[in-house]
């Protein structure tokens, strides 16, 4: 089994300690894990603001990096839906367009091959108890790209009842968007930090001492205003709770 880790650019730039963590856990988990040095971001920026056209390299690029490996793991679920979802529109335009057919081929030679961690290790590798240790009270946001899009489920949760010595709480209103929604908080920048305010509210109120999520972005966001209220509730990524062992735990910066 060929892996390659898309660590996107989100988690590249700015959260290297997921990437590093996706690693370790499938490394443990007996998989061979690979990084194509070509990979980049995956366009959802460009798309998400309406120039598709502008994507097509991205596509083509992305297609490229990736090509012969049997699995192509990332800790985004955004990214995920975007290649997996987005990425055969966008070919299917252009040969509507009268373009060819040859960056559609690329996008449907790349998507199915495409999986968020929580989708590869409990659907490819059959696994839920990742040997993971991790004693600190959770309580877990679903992003909506992941809830939505990818259809995950309860994957993350199973994951993580499995981890030793972690105590997962409920969140309240879990499915309700935390406000990030890419370029969204950029444009309606009120409304993204309301929706945000709503979401840590319940979060807080759960007690909970960690804050876990699957994706990066929403985490980033949700961390900033927490951040700015001074309050102890650490945002952290689902990978590096799997990643932390008793041998090797998890410790905040």
């Amino acid at each position: 089994m060929r892996v390659a880790l898309f660590a996107t650019c989100v988690n590249d730039a700015l959260f290297p300690a997921t990437a590093v963590a996706t690693v370790r856990l499938l490394e443990r988990l007996g998989v061979d894990v690979d990084f194509p040095p070509e990979q980049s971001c995956c366009g959802q920026p460009q798309y998400n603001t309406g120039y598709r056209r502008a994507c097509e390299p991205l596509v083509r690029r992305t297609a490229r990096a990736f090509a012969g490996y049997d699995h192509v793991v990332t800790p985004s679920g955004s990214c995920v839906a975007m290649v997996r979802d987005n990425y055969p529109r966008i070919g299917a335009k252009a040969a509507a367009e009268g373009r060819g057919t040859g960056l559609a081929d690329a996008a449907l030679g790349l998507a199915p091959r495409v999986y968020e961690l929580t989708e590869f290790l409990t659907d490819v590798l059959g696994v839920e108890d990742v040997g993971a240790y991790f004693p600190h009270t959770v309580t877990y946001h679903p992003s909506c790209h992941g809830l939505r899009v990818l259809g995950l489920g309860d994957r993350p949760l199973r994951l993580l009842r499995a981890v030793k010595g972690l105590e997962l709480r409920e969140l309240p209103g879990a499915e309700e968007c935390c406000g990030f929604g890419g370029t969204f908080a950029v444009k309606n920048a009120a409304v993204s930090a309301a929706m945000a305010e709503d979401k840590l509210a319940n979060a807080l109120g759960t007690g909970a001492q960690v804050l876990c999520g699957a994706d990066n972005s929403c985490l980033m966001h949700l961390g900033g205003t927490l951040r700015r209220r001074g309050e102890a509730l650490r945002p952290l990524h689902l990978a590096e709770i799997l990643a932390s062992t008793e041998d090797d735990p998890w410790r905040a910066a």
